[in-house]
């Protein structure tokens, strides 16, 4: 019979590979890098599981770096194709992945010319030129279309309403019909569109980032302007790191929103990432997969003054003037907030605002809970600056979102699997599953291959 094994994205929210297997054939479903605990970082260096030209197809929810940084490096080590997505996930990742593989040539680069490394010498997981091998393999699929991509396999993708092309995967494999949730955005976001309601499936696959937490019911707009006026008025900088896909696009609008209301003063805001830069001019490219017109996509997005360079980066780091940088990444995991970080850091008046969850390992997570210093290119700076999170920015459904998208379920799946979540995130959603609507439910390990009775 078939089964599925959890590659990845079991107990963590990083790294989700799912793979669907019978008599031979093997489908993945996401192939996401892991990120965050260096136990779990290890994990992209070793082996894949299975040899990656048994792989007959990838299939990726969306373009995030945890569900399709991995890519180049299947590929490279013998994928053959083809990679299944929506249109906006493959125009995501036309961004984001060959920004992932100069990211790691450079920090390779920098490591080996300062001599931090403890790899003689530093190299990446992979290069831009992989990354731009694997974009040749996507194929772009229409949104609520039956697609046949193999014997007794199909596919449809529906919203997911979490960034742009996001997208539930309904995978009809050797009869059964298996959900995967991918990641789900919120209800009512001013942004992004509600995620797609899904009335069955024999099994489901459902993401749990906030599977234990609500988040809070405070006004974003509020929020973000109380952190603002605050820093801005003791002379000191507010820097934001953002995801470049989705979380940067909503803090410009919220951002604009304020200034047109006359609420924000002249604070200027920047935005030193290209690649976000480059997602939000997608926007206007990707109508229904948000509710912004194409005029208000320019205008919202008009508020920032767009840094290209590493020389502007860099004098943009050296002004005192108060101001507000957004810049990628939003977990602080690498990219050039990290130079804005090395800077203001240190500085008591100065803000560094995170806007959604910090995975277990990262710096986002490790000055969240209260880091006295905080390690970056080899180097320890004491955490001084105020060090905030505005939860309710975040691009994933909260507990609530997900059992709201849940209940659109006309009959419970025979099995619910719950992954993408820390461990106590999982087993809480798994409890609320189990409580209030009596469903089957399980939170797999890593590498643990179950059955599709």
């Amino acid at each position: 019979m078939p089964k599925i094994t959890f590659l990845g994205g079991a107990g963590t929210v990083t790294g989700s590979k799912y793979l669907l297997s019978h008599g031979g054939r093997r489908i993945l479903i996401d192939c996401g890098l892991f990120q965050g605990l260096k136990q779990l970082r290890l994990r992209n260096w070793a082996p894949f599981p299975v040899p990656p030209g048994s792989i007959e197809a990838v299939i990726l929810t969306h373009a995030h770096l945890d569900h399709s940084g991995y890519l180049p490096a299947l590929i490279r080590d013998g994928f053959k194709g083809p990679v299944y997505a929506s249109d906006g996930t493959k125009d995501v990742c036309g961004i984001i992945l060959p920004d992932s593989g100069m990211l790691q040539e450079r920090d390779a680069e920098f490591a080996n010319k300062h001599r931090f490394s403890k790899h003689e010498p530093a190299l990446p997981l992979y290069t831009a030129e992989d990354a731009m091998r694997a974009l040749e393999m996507i194929e772009a699929l229409p949104f609520n279309k039956r697609r046949e991509i193999g014997p007794d396999t199909a596919i449809i993708l529906q919203r997911g309403g979490h960034i742009l092309g996001a997208s539930i995967v309904q995978c009809e494999f050797q009869g059964r019909k298996i959900v995967f949730s991918g990641d789900l955005g919120q209800f009512g976001d001013p942004v992004m569109v509600d995620p797609t309601l899904i009335e069955a499936a024999d099994y489901l696959v459902v993401e749990s980032t906030y599977g234990n937490r609500k988040h809070d019911t405070l006004d974003p707009q509020e929020a973000l302007l109380r952190v603002v006026k605050q820093t801005v008025e003791h002379g000191g900088t507010v820097v934001v790191p953002a995801f470049a896909v989705g979380r940067a696009q909503s803090l410009l609008w919220h951002l604009d929103r304020l200034r047109k209301a006359g609420r924000l003063g002249n604070v200027p805001v920047f935005l030193d990432s290209p690649m976000a830069t480059d997602a939000t001019e997608l926007l206007a490219k990707h109508p229904n997969d948000h509710r912004l017109s194409a005029a208000e996509c320019r205008a919202a997005f008009s508020i920032a003054r767009v840094v290209r360079s590493p020389e502007e980066s860099k004098a943009l780091t050296a002004d005192p003037m108060p101001k507000i940088i957004i810049s990628a990444s939003g977990m602080a995991t690498g990219g050039r907030v990290l130079h804005h970080i090395k800077h203001y850091v240190g500085d008591r008046n100065s803000t560094i605002l995170f806007s959604g969850f910090q995975a277990a390992g990262t710096r986002g997570a490790a000055m969240l809970a209260g880091a006295e210093s905080v390690k970056i290119h080899g180097v320890y700076y004491p955490v001084r600056a105020r060090v905030e999170n505005l939860s309710m920015l975040s691009a994933h459904a909260d507990a609530d979102g997900l059992l709201r998208w849940l209940k659109g379920f006309k009959s419970a799946p025979r099995q619910t699997f719950i992954t993408h979540g820390e461990p106590t995130a999982s087993d809480a959603l798994r409890h609320r599953i189990e409580e209030e609507l009596g469903w089957n439910c399980t939170v797999p390990e890593q590498m643990q291959r179950v059955t599709l009775a």
